[in-house]
């Protein structure tokens, strides 16, 4: 069943149908669902929620844009989060140079801060990182070596997406693959094997064709997974049953 590695269905945009929404996954195809926090605020929320649906799980960490609100008295109270066993990774951390929230040195020093977060609990990281290549890489080859996770929302070339692979890390491939000028992501969908993909949604932002635009939610996969399985020409049973498996390998959660 489809494995949606990351969503964010704790955003208000879901707050009118979220129980109804989240109802229907099971019967749309939907097997299990990673939510995951952004703010400081919704490090609380996320868990909450993973706790009232068995199919969902959390991760828990800052986004660089609100990195500000971090400080050791709240990292400290974050990391309690994670002895609920439903939050399965650290995220999503990284860098932002796109909106440039917070000063690069700030985002840089909770990034590596949580990196090494994760090395100390044995979770996995969610890395965000826009228009931040180098720095990304940087830090990554310094303090993510030997961890597992995701480069989210992967927007880089497929030559940088070979390197994270030969880390150890996987590639999160979201709606943009079906846009028509998703060029640079297509060519990663070609560039690795099926076995370092995962797919995401970033709900309830980037929806994928037909529904750009609109807002996003898990059975959107499908039409991923349709655009992968033609670029690689295989089947789209075969795409969503090995992203589900690499998907319950690096969160490991074991299948039901």
């Amino acid at each position: 069943m489809i494995f949606d590695t990351h969503a964010h269905y704790d955003s208000e945009q879901f707050d009118e149908d979220r129980e109804e929404l989240l109802a229907s996954m099971q019967e749309n195809g939907v097997g299990t669902i990673v939510n995951v926090s952004a703010s400081y605020e919704s490090c609380f929320r996320v868990p909450e929620m993973a706790k009232r649906y068995p199919f969902m799980y959390a991760a828990v960490g800052v986004h660089p844009d609100e990195v500000g609100d971090l400080s050791e008295e709240n990292f400290r109270k974050m990391k309690g989060q994670f002895q609920n066993e439903k939050v399965v990774a650290v995220g999503e951390i990284g860098l932002d140079y796109y909106w440039d929230n917070e000063p690069r040195d700030v985002q840089k020093k909770w990034f590596i801060r949580q990196l090494e977060l994760a090395r100390e609990l044995d979770l996995p990281v969610l890395i965000h990182s826009r228009e931040a290549a180098a720095d990304t890489m940087e830090i990554m080859k310094e303090h993510g070596q030997g961890l597992r996770g995701v480069i989210h929302c992967y927007s880089y070339s497929a030559e940088m997406a070979v390197e994270y692979v030969k880390m150890g890390y996987y590639i999160g491939v979201g709606g943009v693959v079906t846009f028509k000028n998703g060029r640079k992501l297509k060519e990663t969908v070609l560039k690795i094997p099926l076995e370092s993909i995962v797919l995401e949604t970033d709900c309830p932002y980037m929806a994928p064709v037909p529904f750009r635009g609109k807002r996003n939610q898990s059975s959107y996969i499908q039409y991923m997974a349709q655009e992968i399985a033609s670029l690689k020409g295989v089947s789209v049973e075969e795409v969503i049953a090995v992203t589900e498996a690499n998907a319950r390998n690096l969160y490991q959660i074991k299948g039901e």
